[in-house]
Order: C-alpha cells, then sequence, then structure tokens
C-alpha cells in the first residue's frame, strides 16, 4: 500500500474508546481483593501521614454491643461515619476514625450463663465474658471493614481495655468531686429476670392488661374535714377515693395525694360520700353507674392537704403576709390498721382517674419526690425483694401476701378491697407499661439502694460559690426554679449544640427536662466496678474517696476490673488510707453500661492523642436521644461543664419495603452480609446515602435492584470518560482552558458546579454549606446521578460523540474535548469517593495513578477556571432549553 493510500486511510480512522475498566462492576467478588490491597497499602496509615498537622475532625464512634452479627442498621451507621470521615479527609481535614466496642453488660453475661451454666466463680465468670466479647469484637469487625470503612481497626477502643476501664473508673471520680454523686433508697426501674436496676435507654414500652380499680380510703376525722370543706358537720363514712392499675403497691401506700389548685367535691351518693376531683366527677360516675348524686361543698385540694398559704393583705395601710395552715386530712388505710395522710403534689392531673393519688414511694420516681416534699424524713415502704415477691416477714402487715409474686397479691387484695367494701370500681385497662428491653417482661418501680447522679442539686463549685458569697438563700432558690445543677448545665449544652436534623433538639430537650436522677450502680458481675469505699453504719463515702479511687484506678490499669473485685479491702485502706480503716467496707456495685460508653470522651477522645475534646460530632440511631447521646451529654456535664460534641446527627431505622419493623419471625429481615455478596458493597454504601436518613430508611430487593441500576448509569457514565481519554497524556496533550471549544467550556462549569454543590460551597462566613458539609447525602447522589444522565449522558457526551470518535486523533477539537473529559474525571471521581469507595478506588488504578496511593489520600480536585462570563452561561442554558423543546416537537413528529 503506497505512502498516500495510507494517509487516505488514516484520515478516515475512527478513535474507537477503549478501557480496562470493565462494563459490569462485579461488585461481590472483586471488592474483598481491593480490600486487600488497602490493607497491604496500610491505607489507613497512609491517610493518617498525609494530613499530619492540618484541621482536626473528630468523629467520635460509639460503641456498638459486642455480641451477635451486625445488623442492616449497623451497616447504615457504620457507612454514614464512613462518608463523613472520607468526605472531610477529602475536604483536606485530618479526620481520624476509631471504632469502639460496648463490651461489658448482662446480654454478655446471659449468653455466658447459657453456654457455661450458672454455678462458675466470679472470676472465672468475668474471663468467660472478656473472652466472649473479645470473640464478638472480632466477628463485627471484620463485617465492617468489609463495608469499605476505613479506620483504626487494629486499635479500636474497647471498654473493656484494662486503661479503659481504669479511665472510666477516673470520670466517676471526677462526677464525685464535682459533687453530683449521691446515694439513696429511691424507685428504679427493676427487672426481676435480670436482678438489677435498668437505665431508661434499657426500658421498653409495650401495652398490657391490668386492673383499673376504685379504692376508697375512709376519712378519719369528719370534724376536721367539715371544716375544710366549709361546713358545720359531716355525717357518715367519707371516702378519699383513689384509682391505680397496681393494686399490689398499696400494702406500700403511704399517703394519697391531691393537686393543691384543683377543686374537690363532696359527693353524696347511695355508696357513701365520697371525696372526687371535680373535673373528673361525671366521669367517674359513670364508672360507679351512679346517676343520682349530690355535691354537699367543694374546696381546692390545698384545704384538705396541709398546704401551707401566704396571701398578700392590707391592715391598717400596711402589706404584710397571712399565713394559713390548711387542715392535713387523715385517713384509713384500706385493708391494714394505720394512717396515712392526704399530701400536696403537682404531679397530680384530672388525665385519667378520680384526681386523687395513691402514693407508695417505693414504687414510683413521682411518688418518693412528692413524699420527700411533704415529709423530709419518711422513708419507703420497701415490701417486695429484687425477686418480685413480698417478703416473708412481719414487716408484711398483710399476712395473706407474704412470700406472694405482685400478679397472685393482685388477686388476694382485690378480694380482701371487696370484702371490706371499699372496692368502688374494677374494670381491666390496656396501657403502655415499662418493659425490659432484653427479657421483653414488666418492670417494677422498686426503691433500692443505689447511687445516683444528681440532676437538681447544686453542684460542689455552686455550693462553694454560695459559701464565698454568702448567697445560700439564692442557691436554693435557683434549685427550686431548676437554674443550678446538672439538669441546668445539660439544658445550656442541649441549647448551643448543632442537631442534623433539626428536630433532634426538641427530643432531647423533653428527654433531659423530664429525666430522673441516673442510678449508675447495677448489681451484676461483668462490668466496670464502683471504686468506693463507705462507712458501715452511715453509709457515706469514705473521706478520701478521691485519692482511693485513683489508686485503684492505677491497680486496674494494670490487670483490669479484676483487680477490684479481687481486692481485699481492708488491706488496701490499711496502705492507703489507715485511720478509721474498719470502719469502712467496700462498695460491690458496677456502673451502668450506659455509663461506659457515655464517659468514653473522658476514657477515649482525651487520651488517644490523634483525636481531641470535644468531638465535632457524634452520630447514632434515633433511639440514642435517650441513649448514648443522653448518657455522653450527662457525664460531659458532670465533669467538664459542656456535652463532649459539637453536634449530633441523628438517623432513623431500616423498614422492610412494606414500611414494616424488620423481625426473624416475620421474616423480613435484609442481612447487610447477604447484600454484600449478592451486590457488592458500593451498593449498600449508595442505598444508605441514597435514602434520606432523617427518616426511617426503606429497603427491599426491588429497592437494591433500583439502586443497582442508579449505579450502573454512573458506571456507564465512568466507563464512557475513561475510554475516551484512554490516549490522552495530560502531560502532553492537555490544553489550557483557553484554547478550548467553547462547549467544552461549558461542560467544566457545570462539573464546577457539581463540584461546589457536592463538597466545596460555602457561606459567607466560611462554613460548609455543600451537601457533604450538612451531612444531606441522598442530594449528593441525586445531584451526582443527575449529573451523569442529564448534564453529560443527555446533553455534553452526547454532542461529544462525533467529535472523539471522528476528528483527528491529536486535533485540537479532540484535544479540547479530552482535555475537558481529563477533568471532569478527575473531580467526578473525588466526589464520588466518600460513598462508592471501591468503585472510585477503581477509577484511580485505571487512570494509573500513584499504585501506592489510594484516592482517599487525595484532596478535591482543583478545577481551573471555566472563563465563561454569566452572559454565555446564560447563552448556553438557553440552547440546552431550546434542545429540549426542539427534541420534544420531534418525538411528536416522529
Amino acid at each position: 500500500m503506497t505512502e498516500e493510500n495510507n494517509k487516505e486511510q488514516s484520515k478516515y480512522k475512527l478513535n474507537l474508546p477503549e478501557t480496562t475498566f470493565p462494563m459490569r462492576g462485579d461488585l461481590a467478588k472483586r471488592e474483598p481483593a481491593w480490600l486487600k490491597q488497602w490493607q497491604d497499602k496500610k491505607c489507613y496509615q497512609r491517610i493518617r501521614e498525609a494530613r499530619k498537622g492540618a484541621k482536626k475532625f473528630i468523629l467520635h464512634d460509639g460503641p456498638p454491643y459486642a455480641n451477635g452479627d451486625i445488623h442492616i442498621g449497623h451497616a447504615v451507621n457504620k457507612t454514614l461515619k464512613d462518608i463523613i470521615i472520607k468526605a472531610k479527609t477529602l475536604d483536606g481535614f485530618d479526620a481520624p476514625y476509631v471504632p469502639g466496642w460496648d463490651c461489658h453488660g448482662l446480654p454478655i453475661e446471659l449468653v455466658v450463663e447459657k453456654n457455661h451454666g450458672k454455678n462458675i466463680a466470679p472470676a472465672k465468670f468475668r474471663e468467660l465474658c472478656r473472652e466472649y466479647a473479645a470473640e464478638q469484637v472480632e466477628k463485627q469487625k471484620k463485617d465492617f471493614i468489609r463495608l469499605g470503612v476505613l479506620g483504626d481497626w487494629d486499635n479500636p477502643y474497647l471498654t473493656m481495655d484494662f486503661k479503659t476501664e481504669a479511665d472510666i473508673m477516673r470520670a466517676l471520680g471526677d462526677i464525685y468531686k464535682n459533687g453530683y454523686l449521691y446515694q439513696g433508697s429511691k424507685p428504679v426501674h427493676w427487672c426481676v429476670d435480670c436482678g438489677s436496676a435498668l437505665a431508661e435507654a434499657e426500658v421498653e414500652y409495650e401495652d398490657v392488661n391490668s386492673p383499673a380499680i376504685d379504692v376508697g380510703f375512709k376519712v378519719v376525722d369528719n370534724v376536721a374535714l367539715a371544716k375544710a370543706f366549709g361546713l358545720e358537720k359531716v355525717e357518715g363514712d367519707v371516702y378519699a377515693v383513689i384509682w391505680t392499675t397496681t393494686p399490689w403497691t398499696l400494702p406500700a401506700n403511704q399517703a394519697v395525694s391531691v393537686n393543691a389548685k384543683l377543686k374537690y367535691d363532696l359527693v353524696q351518693t347511695a355508696k357513701g360520700i365520697f371525696i372526687l376531683a371535680d373535673d373528673l366527677l361525671a366521669k367517674t360516675m359513670t364508672r360507679y353507674e351512679i346517676s343520682d348524686y349530690k355535691i354537699l361543698a367543694s374546696c381546692l385540694g390545698s384545704k384538705i392537704s396541709g398546704k401551707i398559704e401566704s396571701n398578700l393583705v392590707h391592715k391598717e395601710g400596711y402589706a404584710e403576709f397571712d399565713v394559713i395552715s390548711n387542715v392535713r386530712l387523715e385517713l384509713r388505710h384500706p385493708f391494714e390498721n394505720r394512717v396515712v395522710p392526704v399530701i400536696y403534689g403537682e404531679h397530680v392531673t384530672t388525665e385519667a382517674g378520680t384526681g386523687l393519688v395513691h402514693t407508695a414511694a417505693a414504687h414510683g420516681n413521682d411518688d418518693w419526690l412528692v413524699m420527700r416534699a411533704n415529709f423530709p424524713n419518711e422513708k419507703p415502704r420497701v415490701l417486695m425483694g429484687g425477686d418480685g415477691k413480698f417478703f416473708t416477714s412481719e414487716l408484711v402487715e398483710f399476712e395473706a401476701i407474704r412470700g406472694l409474686s405482685r400478679q397472685d397479691a393482685n388477686k388476694i387484695i382485690l378480694a380482701k378491697l371487696q370484702e371490706n367494701a371499699v372496692l368502688f370500681g374494677s374494670a381491666r385497662l390496656n396501657h403502655s407499661f415499662p418493659h425490659c428491653w432484653r427479657h421483653k417482661t414488666p418492670l417494677m418501680q422498686l426503691a433500692t439502694h443505689q447511687w445516683f447522679i444528681s440532676m437538681n442539686q447544686p453542684s460542689a463549685k455552686e455550693i462553694a460559690e454560695a459559701d464565698a458569697n454568702k448567697t445560700h438563700e439564692q442557691l436554693a432558690i435557683d434549685q427550686v426554679d431548676g437554674k443550678v445543677g446538672l439538669r441546668s448545665v445539660a439544658n445550656k449544652a442541649v441549647v448551643d449544640t448543632e442537631f442534623f436534623p433539626s428536630w433532634g433538639r426538641a427530643r432531647l430537650e423533653a428527654m433531659i427536662k423530664n429525666r430522673p436522677d441516673w442510678c449508675v450502680s447495677r448489681q451484676r458481675n461483668w462490668g466496670v466496678p464502683m471504686p468506693l469505699f463507705v462507712h458501715k453504719e452511715t453509709g457515706e463515702p469514705h473521706p478520701k474517696t478521691s485519692e482511693l479511687l485513683e489508686q485503684a484506678a492505677l491497680l486496674t490499669e494494670q490487670t483490669g476490673v479484676e483487680a477490684w473485685f479481687s481486692l481485699d479491702g481492708a488491706t488496701f485502706l490499711a496502705k492507703h488510707a489507715p485511720e478509721n480503716a474498719e470502719q469502712y467496707k467496700k462498695v460491690t456495685d458496677t456502673l451502668d453500661v450506659w455509663f461506659d460508653s457515655g464517659s468514653t470522651h473522658a476514657a477515649v477522645l482525651k487520651r488517644r492523642p490523634e483525636l481531641a475534646f470535644p468531638a465535632d460530632l457524634y452520630l447514632e440511631g434515633s433511639d440514642q436521644h435517650r441513649g448514648w447521646f443522653q448518657s455522653s451529654l450527662l457525664t460531659g456535664c458532670a465533669i467538664d461543664g459542656r456535652a463532649p460534641y459539637n453536634a449530633l446527627l441523628t438517623h432513623g431505622f431500616v423498614v422492610d419495603g412494606s414500611g414494616h419493623k424488620m423481625s426473624k419471625s416475620k421474616g423480613n429481615v435484609v442481612a447487610p452480609q447477604k447484600v454484600m455478596d449478592t451486590y457488592g458493597a458500593d451498593i449498600l454504601r449508595l442505598w444508605t446515602a441514597s435514602t434520606d436518613y432523617s427518616g426511617e430508611l426503606t429497603i427491599s430487593d426491588e429497592i437494591l435492584k433500583r439502586v443497582a441500576e442508579s449505579y450502573r448509569r454512573i458506571r456507564n457514565t465512568m466507563k464512557f470518560l475513561l475510554a475516551n481519554i484512554a490516549d490522552f497524556d495530560a502531560n502532553k496533550d492537555l490544553l489550557p482552558v483557553n484554547e478550548w471549544l467553547e462547549i467544552d467550556k461549558y461542560a467544566l462549569y457545570l462539573t464546577a458546579q457539581l463540584q461546589e454543590d457536592i463538597a466545596t460551597k460555602k457561606d459567607a462566613e466560611g462554613n460548609d454549606i455543600s451537601y457533604y458539609g450538612k451531612y444531606e447525602f441522598h442530594l449528593a447522589v441525586q445531584k451526582f446521578v443527575s449529573f451523569c444522565s442529564e448534564d453529560l449522558g443527555g446533553f455534553y457526551l452526547d454532542i461529544l460523540k462525533d467529535r472523539l470518535y471522528t476528528a483527528g486523533e491529536n486535533s485540537h477539537a479532540r484535544r479540547s474535548a479530552q482535555s475537558a473529559l481529563h477533568h471532569i474525571t478527575h473531580c467526578m471521581m473525588r466526589l464520588m469517593a466518600p460513598i462508592l469507595s471501591f468503585t472510585a478506588n477503581e477509577i484511580w488504578q485505571t487512570l494509573g495513578l500513584d499504585a501506592d496511593k489510594t484516592v482517599f489520600e487525595d484532596v478535591w480536585y482543583a478545577l481551573p477556571a471555566h472563563g465563561l462570563s454569566s452572559q454565555r452561561i446564560r447563552a448556553w442554558e438557553s440552547v440546552i432549553t431550546l434542545r429540549g423543546y426542539a427534541a420534544k416537537e420531534i418525538e411528536v413528529l416522529r
């Protein structure tokens, strides 16, 4: 063939696209090999080295519980965290990720008991618990790594690490020094099956069917009654009628509560004279099936509850307070030979019942508080043990119920009330009731001797300031008004915290506002001990508690919690606090596991050099407003006077395609392992990012197929880009933007808009308001997919094909297009990396970039300026609009 013929043929040669980047991702099979490459390259360590000295961004990992396989909720949680960490890293931050695990607590104890039996020596039992937790950590770790999550997996934090256990003890010591820790007997959620108190976060609410009864407490003194109601006399039996759904608590009754501001009626009926709240009178009479009744008199609750009132009055030109001491009625217990008082309490409402509340301080927090307010020295009547049965001793006056369970006692008490003719109403009621999160059994409120973190009492610092300034009266007023104490500090901390989504603030505020003191002690074996000594007689903590606690922590650093459990208290005190050592004993309680995880800001963030306090972000499921978010907030405020985080991100729960909660019994569980084995981790990651996590996240096979289709659209776009720059060497072929064709400049402009919206947009104050910056990943995915299908596939690449395929191989027109595609490819690869991590790094390798590095060590791509005026941009936008109209008309004519 002659040279002229060669030239002629070359003139008509097609530049067919070629690339090693396959059409099919085959992710499920190929991802494990890429993971190994990341591990072999020490990818995480390289990222840390690359970001050394950069501004830090700290996302503190809320530790999952070390028990069982990870579920789809775990996968969502870890993926969201990984997206944020990678996006912040690409934004130039030093964003370390230290994964953690929660390793103590009842669920692990139950598994060990099931596998090895209950008759195990405590030390051996704890050893088995530690071994089991370690196995579970390794098991879960493999699945988290399989998701493509980059982190310090070789050095995670475990709450059972000796150093961490010691620092959890120190956190308790700081809270003690700050004056928030106290011990006392007050009601806590108690699980009979666990044999322990439960934290608020361990309580679930389920509907139960309970007896709902109206019980009469006979008024002892009708003369006092008449005075209170403004009558000359009252004849006949008068009953203050209460309504309750827990008859078994009546033996523990200590009072009947009324609201001082409510109106109460003295009502004549055929069944006797009743005291009832006026607002509930009609409903109550209907419930008793009484149609003929008469109101004899009415008065405020203050008149029968002994409430002292003071009114400002004017006498002879002077203003003074007129003090009124009201009658406090006394009532006969319905089946025991004793008298109880009527007291006032703001917790009494007219939502249900009679407006008079049976009050047993041993079995309700409101009851305990109101008894304490009216009779500060009165102790709760504790007649029941932790096994849920009444004591067999004479302490239980009603002999017939000694040794019985709550359910069995209910039957006998109802019969006794009927016999005594004081049961004025009896029905069944479906209502929500607290249950154990583990055993799914009803809980009871039971006053037990526990350690608490106070929500309301002033801190040591506040008391010291009052001492110095002699403002004790003001401090007392501030305490009543909620202006001091841990609740006040926590409320301010919530205000100072940023929330994603914003409604999280109101939810956490409500929980802090209403929560009782935090019971932090547990009667368990596998946990961080409370290394305290108390006086054998008074129960008061040792005067050198802080010093002793630090010595216990030092021992724990060496051998773990066993150091305390095996410790001989007398020997320890003889060495470290010999004075009056024989008067003190060692506390055997362990800490609530929510204290373990809730104090990791002190045990982890402040201890690990690559981390920092406070964290920029905590991210967990919506249930953690009452769990880890709250426990971390309270410990942070109790130790440092602030939240341990600057922002909270909450994601919803995963439900099936019909919106139903997942459960094994329904057979609708979607296992992340199966999704990764079928579709690959990148599809699971894309589904997570595509879904608006602020509500429920819906998943099904059909949804995953749609996500896979979106992935194919992205992959096909990237394949086209890679194939058409395969013969492009940026070192010699890259044209400066001012030499490009204008449509290529416009494509660069569109790419810059994409990057700005997804990753780099800042407001006037320099705050990151991009989709990644605001954690709006579903919008980032929408924008990216739309860019692939519309801006590129539907416009630019469609127009570009002729120039790429038919223009001269080294022609200016083709090199202009390839220069644009080069920048677009590099930009898109980095933008997708936080979400489609495996695919982005596959593109990195296809581009032949540094083989020792990964895309995650890089930063957002530095796009050159497009050079287009706003006028030319508007012109191109008009062209696109016109092109769309024309396409529609052509389709109609076709």
